[in-house]
C-alpha cells in the first residue's frame, strides 16, 4: 500500500519477519549508539543507584583489562550463538560461501581482507562474528577475529559485546600479535577500506578504498601470512545516503576526530519501506577467495610492498569478475572501482 509516495508494509506480516526486522534494527542501533548507551548506563549506575560500588569495580577491572583487545580479544561462544543473530541473518538474508578448492593450512595464520565496508559490514559480521554462518564448516581449524576501530574498546560495556563477538582492536600491534602466533590457526578479518569506504555506500556502485591502503600488505609480509580477498556482494544495496559537497566536508572533518564516517543513511522503517535507519531487505553474500601466499620479509622495502599490493589488487578484481554473475543482477553492468 502506498500513500503520498510512502510505501507501507502490509498488516498481515508474519511474526517471524517482524522479529527479523526488529533484529536488524537492533543491530543498527547497537553499532551506531552502543558506546553512548553503555556509557550512559554506567553513569546512571554510578550516580543514581545503590549499585555504584559494582560500577566502580567494573571501571577498575576494565582499566586493568584494557590491553586484551590487542592480545587476541575474548570471544564468547554463548554470545556468538544468541538466536538474535539468526533473526538478523535471515532478515536480509546473509550468506557465506567460498570459491571452489579454497583450503587453509592449519599451521598458518591468515589475513582476510574484506570489501566493501558498507555502512555496517553486515556481511562480514554474520560470516565471522556469529555462529550462524558456514565459517566453521569451511574453516574448522582457524579462529576468526574481526578487526574493528580501537575506539570501540574504550566504550564501557559495549567493549564486552564487541570482544564477545570476536572483535579485536584495529592496530598493527593487535593484528601482528595474532598473525605472529607460531602455532597457526588464526584468521584476522580486516575491512581495509575502513570508515572512509562508507562514503561510497550507494546501491549499484562498487567502489572500494584500496590504492592508498598498503599497511596490511606490510603486516602480511613481516609475519609471512597469506592474504585472502573477501567480497561482500550486495553490501552496498542495504542503504542509500544523503550527499553533497558541504555535507562531505563536515563528515570528513568529524571522521578525522572520531574515526567513524558520520553518514546519513536512507534505509527503511518498521512499518514502511521508503525511509528510515533500518537496512533494506537485500541479500548479501560474503565470498572468500583464494589465499595469496606471501614470503616472510622482516623489513620489506617500499618496492616489495608495492609489488604484493598490486598482486592483491589484481586478485581482488579477479574475484569480483569471477563471482559477480553468481550474485548480482545485471552483472555485466556492474564494475569494481578502486580508489
Amino acid at each position: 500500500m502506498e500513500i503520498f509516495g510512502i510505501k507501507f508494509a502490509p498488516l498481515n506480516v508474519p511474526l517471524e519477519r517482524r522479529l527479523q526486522t526488529l533484529a536488524a534494527a537492533a543491530w543498527m542501533v547497537t553499532m551506531t549508539f552502543g558506546g553512548i548507551i553503555g556509557f550512559s548506563l554506567l553513569l546512571y549506575l554510578l550516580l543514581f543507584t545503590k549499585l555504584w560500588w559494582l560500577a566502580c569495580i567494573y571501571v577498575v577491572w576494565a582499566y586493568i583489562d584494557r590491553d586484551i583487545c590487542e592480545r587476541g580479544g575474548r570471544p564468547f561462544k554463548w554470545v556468538r550463538s544468541w538466536r538474535w543473530w539468526k533473526y538478523n541473518r535471515d532478515y536480509y538474508p546473509l550468506r557465506f560461501e567460498k570459491v571452489p578448492f579454497v583450503e587453509l593450512d592449519p599451521k598458518k595464520n591468515y589475513l582476510f581482507c574484506s570489501f566493501p565496508h558498507g555502512m555496517l559490514s553486515c556481511g562480514a559480521f554474520n560470516a565471522f562474528g556469529t555462529e550462524y554462518s558456514e565459517y566453521r564448516s569451511y574453516f574448522p581449524h582457524h579462529e576468526p577475529r574481526i578487526v574493528t576501530l580501537s575506539q570501540h574498546y574504550y566504550m564501557p560495556l559495549f567493549r564486552e559485546l564487541a570482544m564477545s563477538l570476536s572483535g579485536i582492536a584495529a592496530s598493527a600491534k593487535s593484528i601482528g600479535y595474532l598473525l605472529s602466533r607460531p602455532e597457526g590457526g588464526h584468521a584476522c578479518i580486516l575491512m581495509v577500506g575502513g570508515a572512509a569506504e562508507a562514503y561510497f555506500c550507494k546501491p549499484g556502485h562498487y567502489r572500494v578504498v584500496l590504492n592508498s591502503r598498503k599497511g596490511f600488505v606490510r603486516l602480511a609480509l613481516t609475519t609471512g601470512s597469506p592474504l585472502v580477498p573477501v567480497f561482500n556482494f550486495g553490501e552496498i544495496d542495504l542503504f542509500d545516503q544523503l550527499e553533497g559537497q558541504r555535507l562531505r566536508n563536515i563528515q570528513e572533518f568529524l571522521r578525522k576526530y572520531i574515526g567513524l564516517a558520520p553518514v546519513i543513511p536512507i534505509g527503511r522503517g518498521f512499518f514502511q519501506y521508503s525511509f528510515g535507519i533500518i537496512p533494506r531487505r537485500r541479500e548479501v553474500v560474503t565470498v572468500v577467495g583464494r589465499p595469496i601466499d606471501l614470503p616472510k620479509i622482516e623489513n620489506p622495502t617500499r618496492e616489495q610492498v608495492d609489488e604484493y599490493h598490486k598482486l592483491f589488487v589484481d586478485k581482488l578484481k579477479e574475484l569480483f569478475e569471477e563471482q559477480k554473475h553468481n550474485y548480482l543482477k545485471d552483472a555485466d553492468e556492474k564494475q569494481l572501482f578502486i580508489v
